[in-house]
């Protein structure tokens, strides 16, 4: 018979080995623009990982020989109940923060203005809970990885800001942006079987009509920076010569006391 103790330790260390040893992988290259999941079972090539935090570099040669000479960065994860990994909170455990909307881990939709919810996230350090670990390849190895580096796919939505446009395509300031955008026209039939043509639509694009209209509201603003302060000017005017004649009555008012007063003082 086995005593309690010995039996909680055996089922508790077995619940751990159990739980530790699944991991999913998801490793991309943003080079060629390729992903792959890998699912990983043996604890040997998970510790590795252990006690690391987001944005670490690992080496991949843990993970096999077929990944020698490869570096792997740390972009985040997710728990066994999908709750993500936070950049900035400095523990494995999962915890409770004030989030305001639109910021990692909560969305927000309906709330007020200024409203914060207490959420659940994980922290930035991986330990044996976390069930899934996006990887990106930082430095490529000497050996192809299939699925990984053997192709390379096109993106099929470029950027849309015309800064990173000219960045992406080595672009000058006065070469126009408009043209490098069907790049990336695609088409595609739609739901009544038209075919149709879509791309990015340019944001932050300097245009003449965008000068124009910067240049209107420029001098509309200035307009009423005059207008306020002439009227301003006006109004002090105005005022100086209203106290001007309040003054003047008040004393003539008290120079007619002081004349009747000495009046009615002969009178007696």
């Amino acid at each position: 018979e086995i005593p309690g103790e010995a039996l909680l330790t055996a089922t508790g260390s077995r619940r751990a080995s159990g739980s530790s040893c699944n991991m999913k992988l998801n490793i991309a290259n943003p080079a060629t623009g390729q992903q792959k999941k890998l699912e990983i079972t043996d604890e040997s090539k998970l510790r590795v990982f252990y006690d690391k935090r987001i944005a670490a570099e690992i080496p991949g040669e843990a993970l096999g020989d077929e990944y020698k000479g490869y570096i792997f960065k740390v972009m985040g994860g997710n728990d066994k109940q999908g709750f993500g990994m936070r950049q900035g909170v400095l523990t494995a455990q999962r915890v409770f923060l004030l989030m305001s909307p639109k910021t990692q881990g909560m969305r927000g939709h309906g709330r007020r203005k200024g409203e914060r919810r207490r959420k659940a996230c994980r922290g930035c350090i991986i330990s044996q809970d976390i069930a899934v670990l996006n990887l990106m390849i930082v430095k490529q190895g000497d050996a192809a990885l299939p699925g990984l580096t053997d192709e390379e796919k096109p993106r099929l939505r470029g950027p849309k800001r015309a800064s990173k446009i000219r960045k992406l395509f080595a672009l000058a300031k006065d070469d126009d942006v408009r043209k490098y955008v069907n790049t990336y026209r695609r088409e595609f039939e739609s739901a009544t079987g038209k075919k149709k043509s879509k791309a990015p639509k340019i944001q932050r694009l300097i245009t003449a009509d965008r000068l124009r209209r910067k240049k209107i509201e420029k001098n509309e603003h200035a307009a009423k920076i005059a207008k306020s302060k002439a009227e301003a000017a006006e109004y002090q005017k105005l005022l100086s010569m209203r106290l001007k004649e309040a003054r003047e009555r008040r004393s003539e008012s008290l120079a007619k006391r002081r004349a009747s007063s000495l009046a009615k003082k002969e009178a007696k």
